[in-house]
């Protein structure tokens, strides 16, 4: 939206001096680079048999009971690059995965990125695996196939920012209170500008020692689309960053997809049509084509929808024109998500937090999909912006400030708590087995 984008290039503008241009090359590098590249140089001198892998992260699966996505970057080719897995502690033969090598450049950065798919996991177990590239490797780190029973999963809204450190604080807080968290969701918007490579490394680093253990599932927001002139383009360095599970689309890959874990089915929808018009269209149609396709054939017991924008749209003060209703995004799902039995929704950029519990054919209800609007996680505000909507239940305590949420899910109902930094309850949902 505008107002967030006006703030977010004030904001940027003040880290200026943070960043450095190399004489005759025009590349953009700072300190946080420098610093890295430097402690990467020395740690490569002191263990020389240590594989060169940056922000190592585990991307969710299809089915993750069965595979899993491991991610990494390096500054060259590894010829030989692949990841071993085995059984937890076990001192045997370890299954190995050949990984790829695709140059990715963007924002005068150029980087390799590493891909390997695992494969024929087998549920319920523990696993560990580790990097290799020839007699280079990196440390075990641990992997878990899910089993078909209960889970928790850690949900963090928008985490955009103009400095990183509230979010690295909020995500890593949140993962020493929820140890057991089987996986992470990130509710788009991860990043202010989508080009900027240096908020994507802020940000990786942010998830470190999370990433690499449990699997992350990232939605797309309309941040992800914006480049270094706050031009809209289309958000190259997201769909190469999160290699996200195949969703048949020759056009739109890795734009939205699906995933199970547990009993629940998770279907992650891309409300980015707006951004993404002018360089290519049919987004939306295809996707809702998609999408019934996907929750129809899906088994599991609780289906959950994932997506960046908002499904209602808020009065704002001192802007009368602007009228309470259902927003276009609203329009286009709500009443699909009633017809296929959506039990859960969650959306976020509007950075505040409001349960509206149960809302079907755009109304208050004792049944129908629950409506939680995530907040903020990122430290971009929005103060006194937005009017309560009268379907608003629960709204965070005001003037607002970051928080996460906890889903629980098991056979007979999904829980949903929402927590300040601190670790102090905002709000609680359970919804029953159906």
């Amino acid at each position: 939206m505008d107002d967030k984008s006006k703030l977010s290039r004030r904001s940027f503008l003040k880290l200026a001096g943070g960043v450095l241009v190399l004489a005759g090359g025009g590349i953009w590098v700072s300190r946080t680079d420098l610093f890295h590249r430097t402690a990467r140089g020395i740690d490569r001198l002191a263990n020389p048999q240590k594989i060169e892998a940056e922000y190592i992260r585990q991307i969710i699966t299809q089915d993750a009971a069965q595979s899993r996505t491991i991610m990494w970057q390096s500054e060259r080719v590894q010829s030989a690059a692949a990841v071993e897995v085995r059984l937890k502690d076990a001192a045997g033969e370890a299954q190995r995965a050949v990984a790829t090598n695709e140059d990715f450049a963007d924002d005068g950065r150029a980087v390799v990125l590493h891909t390997a798919e695992i494969s024929g996991l087998e549920p319920g177990k523990s696993y560990e695996y580790r990097l290799t590239n020839g007699e280079e490797s990196s440390e075990w780190l641990p992997l878990a196939a899910p089993g078909g029973g209960g889970f928790k999963a850690l949900i963090f809204p928008d985490s955009q920012s103009n400095d990183y450190a509230g979010w690295k604080d909020l995500a890593q807080d949140a993962w020493k209170r929820n140890p057991e968290a089987a996986f992470f969701v990130n509710m788009g918007d991860l990043v202010d500008n989508g080009e900027d490579h240096t908020q994507w490394d802020a940000w990786l680093d942010a998830v470190g020692g999370m990433i690499e253990k449990i699997p992350f599932a990232p939605v797309m927001g309309n941040h992800e689309t914006y480049d270094r002139n706050w031009k809209v383009r289309l958000p190259e360095a997201y769909l190469q960053e999160f290699a996200v599970p195949d969703n048949g689309s020759e056009k739109f890959p890795r734009y939205y997809y699906s995933f199970d874990y547990g009993p629940c089915h998770f279907t992650v929808l891309n409300t980015q049509q707006d951004e993404t018009a002018d360089f290519k269209d049919g987004l939306m149609e295809e996707q809702l084509e998609w999408l019934r396709e996907d929750m129809e054939k899906s088994r599991k017991k609780w289906k959950i929808a994932l997506l960046h924008k908002d499904v209602l749209q808020y009065r704002i003060h001192n802007r009368p024109e602007r009228k309470e209703g259902i927003s276009d995004i609203g329009e286009i799902f709500m009443p699909l998500f009633d017809e296929l039995g959506v039990d859960l929704v969650f959306t976020a950029h509007l950075h505040t937090y409001r349960n509206r519990g149960h809302i079907k054919s755009f109304r208050a209800s004792e049944t129908g999909p629950v409506y939680i609007l995530t907040g903020v996680a990122g430290n971009v505000r929005y103060p006194n912006l937005w009017v309560d909507h009268a379907l608003d239940k629960k709204v965070a305590p005001q003037p607002e400030t970051d928080n996460y949420l906890v889903l629980e899910a098991g056979k007979k109902a999904l829980v949903i708590d929402c927590f300040l930094p601190d670790g102090s309850l905002i709000d609680h949902m359970r919804i029953e087995n159906k």
